[in-house]
């Protein structure tokens, strides 16, 4: 294994399909991030980053919504992954989320990404957010 970066990434994500549940599977493979799947009840012990899907037609899921309004506070980036066929509902949930919650939006992929997708995510995170504050909005290149 190739560890990218750094161990401390921490990842909070969620997925309903499985599309994001690859894509971090992946992602946590070649980098040896910690990841952990979002639950009513987990609490963040480590601040991170958060990958969801969006649904419904450009909404946040439920689940990452209430997530967000206990944790928002321990979250530094923001990744979605979405459907190109919704057009410009494509990956919604993160500008959605983005906006209330005043966190960086770090990337959008479509359904489980490609390899180029993982490792550009890998990238931002690891040149843009290794240990950035909230409040950096360096990352906003999605």
């Amino acid at each position: 294994m190739d560890n990218i970066g750094s161990n401390k990434i921490h990842i909070y994500y969620d997925s309903r399909t499985g599309n994001v549940q690859r894509f971090i599977d992946k992602v946590a493979q070649i980098t040896g991030w910690q990841i952990h799947k979002i639950s009513a009840d987990l609490q963040v012990e480590h601040p991170g980053h958060l990958v969801t899907f969006t649904t419904n037609f450009g909404q946040v899921p439920e689940n990452t919504k209430e997530f967000m309004k206990r944790e928002a506070k321990n979250i530094y980036s923001v990744t979605s992954s979405g459907n190109r066929n919704w057009g410009p509902n494509f990956g919604l949930a993160a500008d959605r989320i983005s906006h209330d919650f005043d966190i960086p939006l770090a990337f959008k992929f479509e359904l489980s990404g490609t390899m180029e997708d993982i490792n550009q995510f890998i990238d931002i995170l690891k040149n843009f957010c290794d240990g950035s504050k909230r409040s950096s909005k360096k990352l906003d290149i999605a």
